[in-house]
């Protein structure tokens, strides 16, 4: 596999009007009921509108052209996905060099217990305006709710779904899932000719916390 790494860069995240409330309503979301659905709306008070960057174009256009998620066990040609790695400390954030995806078969039933080496995302994308800013506004958001933790480990990863007339698309073919990690950021960066689609959130022994549908560019999911 190809090697992608990155130097250390100290990131501030830039001021956005508002993104202090929302952030206290975030983390507020997190600690009370596991999880934290922003509609694009609210979103942008956050984060900012990315899609008046400048790189905005071509990051969303990285998920175009991604090879197919080659490790389903199920045989399925449905989800094309890239993958990273980064550390952030102390407002400092680094790439890692490239590295396998793993899971144990206890939180992923379907494609754990193997190194899964997935096409690295580019360094353009990784270097560009937008993914540093998403990653570091993610790690100042979870960062006070794990005091004790002094370096995150970041893995960020890049899904296309495709779905066809025969054929629904499948996020999470396992069903039902934990991740093994402290926390996810999920934001949606388009849709196109997609009927419907629902993402449900749970206690691990089952019980419904909600449920939501993320539709419109930037919609995004703290769990």
């Amino acid at each position: 596999m190809a090697a992608a790494s990155g130097g250390v860069a100290a990131i501030c995240p830039r001021p956005i009007p508002g993104a202090a409330e929302t952030l206290t309503t975030i983390q507020h979301e997190l600690v009370h009921s596991g999880f934290c659905f922003l509609p694009a709306a609210q979103g942008v008070r956050w984060l900012g509108d990315l899609t008046e960057s400048a790189d905005w174009a071509e990051f969303a256009d990285s998920w175009q052209g991604m090879p197919l998620d080659g490790y389903m066990a199920d045989q399925g040609r449905y989800r094309r996905r890239r993958h990273a790695v980064y550390h952030w400390a102390a407002g400092n954030l680094a790439r890692a060099a490239h590295q396998p995806h793993y899971q144990s078969t206890e939180y992923n039933p379907l494609n754990g217990g193997v190194e899964r080496w997935f096409e690295p995302i580019p360094e353009s994308i990784g270097t560009g305006a937008i993914l540093p800013q998403l990653l570091t506004q993610a790690a100042a958001c979870f960062t006070p709710l794990r005091p004790t933790v002094k370096r995150w480990r970041l893995e960020l990863h890049q899904f296309r779904i495709e779905a066809h007339a025969d054929e629904p698309g499948q996020p999470t073919p396992e069903g039902s899932h934990r991740d093994g990690v402290d926390f996810v950021l999920v934001l949606l960066i388009s849709r196109h000719n997609i009927a419907r689609g629902c993402t449900s959130i749970s206690t691990p022994d089952g019980r419904s916390l909600g449920e939501f549908t993320l539709a419109a560019p930037l919609d995004l999911a703290l769990v």
